[in-house]
């Protein structure tokens, strides 16, 4: 693969024959290949209309809509660099994503606009509004440059998009991806685990701004000249499962903080699905098994990072064990590296290091970063592993979220596993706290409906004593209303152990 444009994705359905099929639902608007073609070379004429120039940087502050895709592929068509953030963060975060890309141009949602309009003003930054009136209103602009355009002709290895980390542990960075990037997540996971066909609906409650909603709800259905749903608004669980409901997907995606949670809402009909994954964070088996228990379907959990910019080590529907993230999907390879640089043994602890042709190429500003995170081939993903006998990864949590307890490494993820089985806990994070120059464990405990007591307490820790090793168990218990989060669902540890220390 030399020559690729990731806005080929929808031409490729023109060719193919699906001009009139629906390419997607949003609400009550529904978009054709035809349709959504026409919208992307609109867009591309637009911001070339507006002076957006080859690799020169384009803000995406949207929300899921068919807004998205068109402005995202249209920019990439031009060549251009789509950059899309999440639409519901603070203005100071805008305020860093307008300086560290040196963007020109952002296209920000109508409901944002009077907010960051300072901030863009500010920057020097000419804002589109979707979804707005007005002169630079992205609908205007797209009606007064439609046509036909042909796609730039870029290399498969040109950058064709940034996507920016999720910040658990701090700054986001800029990871840059190719445009060849996409075409693998799409030859690999969405070919060879889900086995998507042009018969497929997706949904994804994670928004196309981050790594694994975009192939969830663009490039995969797009590259199987399928159909993806769109929601707008946050993925609260009554909201994520209507809109399963009403448009029927076949491959419903979520994260397990939400599998969870939309386990204790009323249930809906998800007749339809054919087959759930989970990523973001590691889904333990106790949640795996009561989706399974009420909807009847499989969940394929799996690891990704925005880094190798999708899942690249899962379950299978013929090679599945709950509470682990499966096998490297074909393509990709895993390797665990013992704190000696070693290689580890079967249930030995590791640090995981991932190779694929789908990883970043770097992170903008951040060579150290990059020099820390690429070694060669190699992507090291910070997260420490297991491999158990028949070849399955278990995780054991992040690099530094690792404790040493009383002379012994301790996961916090085994003993949130195991509490989360406790029948009066909703959420748990683990983090280590220092008492008297000792470190101890403490459990951030979210509560089913149950009062917290001194007595539940105790509770919790014979729970963990009973299913873990007696030195795995919170020796200290703090009940909390939430739990810090990033806007993909993963918990933000560093957060609570600064509110502990």
């Amino acid at each position: 693969m030399t020559r690729f444009n990731i806005s080929t994705l929808v031409d490729r359905n023109l060719s193919a024959g699906r001009a009139d099929k629906v390419a997607i639902q949003a609400g009550d608007e529904q978009v054709t290949y035809a349709e959504l073609h026409a919208r992307v070379c609109a867009a591309g004429s637009a911001l070339t209309h507006l002076g957006v120039r080859r690799e020169q940087r384009v803000l995406l502050i949207l929300d899921d809509s068919p807004d998205f895709p068109a402005v995202f592929l249209g920019a990439a068509r031009i060549g251009a660099v789509p950059v899309p953030v999440n639409p519901a963060l603070n203005i100071d975060d805008y305020r860093f994503f307008l300086a560290d890309s040196y963007a020109e141009i952002a296209v920000v949602e109508a409901a944002r606009f009077e907010q960051l309009a300072p901030v863009l003003a500010e920057a020097g930054v000419r804002a589109v509004v979707a979804g707005g009136e007005g002169e630079l209103a992205l609908a205007e602009l797209m009606a007064s440059h439609a046509g036909e355009i042909p796609p730039l002709d870029t290399h498969a290895e040109d950058m064709a998009f940034w996507l920016y980390s999720s910040g658990s542990t701090g700054r986001p960075k800029g990871v840059v991806h190719s445009h060849g990037d996409l075409l693998v997540t799409c030859e690999t996971y969405a070919d060879k685990v889900l086995r998507i066909t042009e018969d497929d609906v997706t949904f994804s409650s994670t928004k196309l701004y981050h790594a694994y909603g975009m192939g969830n709800g663009m490039s995969f259905p797009y590259w199987a000249g399928g159909s993806s749903v769109l929601m707008r608004g946050r993925p609260k669980p009554e909201a994520v499962l209507d809109t399963a409901e009403r448009f029927r997907p076949t491959l419903f995606f979520s994260v397990p903080t939400l599998y969870n949670a939309m386990l204790r809402v009323d249930k809906r009909d998800l007749s339809s699905v054919r087959l759930c994954a989970s990523a973001a964070e590691p889904l333990p088996a106790g949640i795996w098994q009561r989706w399974h228990d009420t909807y009847g379907l499989t969940i394929l959990d799996g690891i990704g990072s925005t880094e190798m910019l999708h899942i690249y080590c899962s379950n299978t529907e013929t090679k599945l064990r709950p509470g682990s993230s499966g096998k490297p999907v074909p393509g990709y390879e895993v390797k665990l590296v013992g704190m000696d640089g070693g290689p580890v043994g079967v249930d030995e602890p590791g640090n995981l290091y991932a190779k694929g042709a789908s990883a970043l190429d770097f992170y903008w500003h951040r060579r150290e970063k990059t020099r820390q995170a690429l070694h060669g081939e190699w992507f090291f993903t910070g997260d420490r592993y297991t491999r158990d006998a028949d070849g399955f990864f278990w995780y054991s949590g992040r690099a530094d979220d690792m404790m040493k307890i009383g002379g012994l490494w301790v996961s916090p993820i085994e003993i949130e596993n195991a509490l989360i089985d406790h029948p009066l806990v909703a959420e748990v994070a683990i983090v280590a706290v220092s008492v008297d120059g000792l470190a101890r464990i403490k459990a951030f405990v979210v509560l089913q409906e149950a009062q917290p007591s001194d007595a539940l307490v105790v509770d919790l820790q014979e729970w963990c004593k009973k299913r873990l090793q007696r030195y795995q168990f919170p020796h200290f218990v703090e009940f909390t209303a939430d739990l810090p989060k990033t806007a993909t669902g993963k918990i933000q540890r560093f957060k609570l152990r600064d509110a502990a220390s």
